[in-house]
């Protein structure tokens, strides 16, 4: 029973660690990070604005969209230079976590007495599952931080607001899932370490009790042979 949790925990593990590792893959390159808000009648309603971390694009009504890569990346805002190198650590972090929940499941089925070297081998990728989740989510509430402050902000010109892209959404989505998945690892070589010490437990008293047994049929046979 509780190896059939245990895979059923592993491959779980896996699927999340999956849908997060491709969705932040997906955030680091859409471009709808910040779109253009339409608010009173200064705004251009046929006029869509996209700003994302590697090129910003501008669709217009009876015309395709039209993307540029930025020139330079000085030309980003504070937040989004710094969301750059961040969600490529976490996409890194998350492909990682995820070949190393690949190999640990494949140790689970070539090692089935090494207990520990699973345990650790899950341990790490649930690490890195969390760790990647926690680095994509700072970028994503960042830029949603500054999005709001600045559409609030009298002091910012009505041109210039934004609101929340889609990209923002599914990074919140894909750090979640990223964070489900290494807690379901760790949760698994939670149950392989109580696993392994029942184990232990079980071989180190069970000799015990069967000589204590044996012991005590011999002295009860014993006294019936002098009787």
């Amino acid at each position: 029973l509780s190896n059939m949790i245990g895979g059923a925990l592993q491959v779980a593990g896996l699927l999340v660690g999956g849908i997060g590792m491709i969705g932040t893959f997906a955030v680091t390159g859409m471009p709808q990070w910040r779109v253009s808000a339409f608010i009173e009648n200064n705004i251009i309603v046929f006029e869509t604005i996209w700003e994302g971390l590697w090129m910003h694009c501008i669709r217009q009504a009876n015309i395709r969209m039209q993307c540029k890569v930025y020139d330079s990346v000085l030309a980003l805002s504070p937040d989004l230079q710094a969301s750059r190198g961040l969600m490529c650590a976490g996409s890194v972090l998350s492909f990682l976590a995820f070949t190393i929940a690949v190999t640990g499941m494949k140790c689970t089925r070539c090692m089935q007495s090494s207990w520990q070297a699973k345990g650790y081998v899950i341990l790490m990728a649930g690490i890195l599952f969390i760790l990647s989740g926690v680095v994509e989510l700072i970028p994503v509430c960042w830029v949603a931080n500054t999005i709001i402050s600045d559409f609030y902000n009298p002091m910012v010109n009505i041109a210039q607001k934004r609101e929340l892209g889609e990209a923002l959404y599914l990074g919140w989505v894909a750090a979640f899932c990223l964070v489900a998945a290494g807690a379901i690892f760790c949760c698994f070589c939670c149950c392989c370490e109580e696993t392994r010490s029942y184990g232990y437990s079980a071989a180190t008293h069970g000799p015990t009790h069967s000589q204590h047994l044996h012991s005590k049929t011999e002295s009860s046979y014993s006294k019936s042979q002098y009787v």
